[in-house]
C-alpha cells in the first residue's frame, strides 16, 4: 500500500514537472514535497471512492469506446483533486481540461510502470 501511494506521488510529480498546465506553488523542496504527498493522498482517496462510481455509471461508454472513456474519467478525477487541493489551499492545481487529460494519461502510465516494477521486484525476493 505504501508503494502504491509513493508511486502515485511520483506519478503526480512527473505530470506536474512535464505539463505547464499542472502547477505546484513555489517554495522550498520540503514544502513542495509535502504538498505533493498530501495531493497524492487526496488522489488515492478520490481513486478509491469516486472512480468506481464513475466507472459503474459510465460502463456502457467505456465498453463502447473500448476503454478510451477512462481517459475522460481520469481527467475529471484529476480536476476534482485539483478542486479539493484548492479548497485546502495546498498550492497545486490543474489549469484546464487539456492538461487534465494529458496529466491523467501521464499519471496512469507512470503509476502502472512503477507499480509493475516494484510488485515484480517484491515477488523475486520471496
Amino acid at each position: 500500500m505504501l508503494v502504491r501511494f509513493l508511486a502515485s506521488a511520483a506519478a503526480l510529480a512527473v505530470a506536474t514537472w512535464l505539463l505547464p498546465g499542472i502547477v505546484l506553488a513555489d517554495g522550498d523542496l520540503g514544502s513542495r514535497s509535502i504538498t505533493l504527498l498530501v495531493v497524492a493522498a487526496i488522489f488515492g482517496i478520490v481513486n478509491s471512492i469516486v472512480k468506481p462510481l464513475f466507472k459503474f455509471v459510465s460502463a456502457p461508454l467505456i465498453l463502447l469506446t473500448l476503454g478510451l472513456f477512462l481517459l475522460v474519467i481520469n481527467a475529471a478525477l484529476l480536476l476534482l483533486v485539483s478542486w479539493v487541493a484548492g479548497q485546502l489551499h495546498l498550492g497545486w492545481s490543474v489549469t484546464d481540461w487539456g492538461s487534465a487529460v494529458w496529466g491523467g494519461l501521464i499519471v496512469s502510465i507512470v503509476s502502472f510502470i512503477l507499480n509493475a516494477f516494484f510488485n515484480k521486484r517484491g515477488e523475486n525476493h520471496r
